[in-house]
């Protein structure tokens, strides 16, 4: 399958792996910024019991970002052992491959909505 094949929309798979890899690392950049930014506020147990549980949030967001590496990953694989078989991948159901644009999209509107609500409480 060529990298450069259209699959969803006006999106091609070189597209579509640049922008997960993109969401992953600013995902992971905002969460490591988030948590030495509370660091400091965390002053004793109290203060412990608030802010930890965002700095939980935040990294279950970036799990579930990576979750859709793998789910990207693992369609690709599918499509090529398709091809290594001998059948045609133009056959193949790229409808997971959709969900799994659609859900990456939720998880980045998601982690902006998150963002703009900590940037508002502050």
């Amino acid at each position: 399958m060529s990298i450069d094949k259209t699959i969803f929309r006006d999106k091609t798979l070189s597209d579509l792996f640049g922008e997960i890899y993109d969401n992953s690392t600013s995902t992971r950049s905002q969460v490591k910024g988030l948590i030495s930014e509370l660091k400091p506020l965390i002053e004793n147990i109290g203060d412990a019991t608030l802010i930890v549980p965002m700095i939980k949030e935040y990294m279950e967001i970036g799990v579930k970002n990576d979750e859709h590496l793998i789910k990207l990953a693992t369609v690709i694989q599918r499509i090529e052992a398709i091809q290594a078989k001998g059948g045609d991948a133009e056959m193949f159901d790229f409808s997971e491959l959709q969900d799994l644009l659609e859900e990456s999209e939720n998880t980045s509107s998601e982690i902006n909505e998150e963002g703009k609500n900590n940037s508002s409480e502050e």
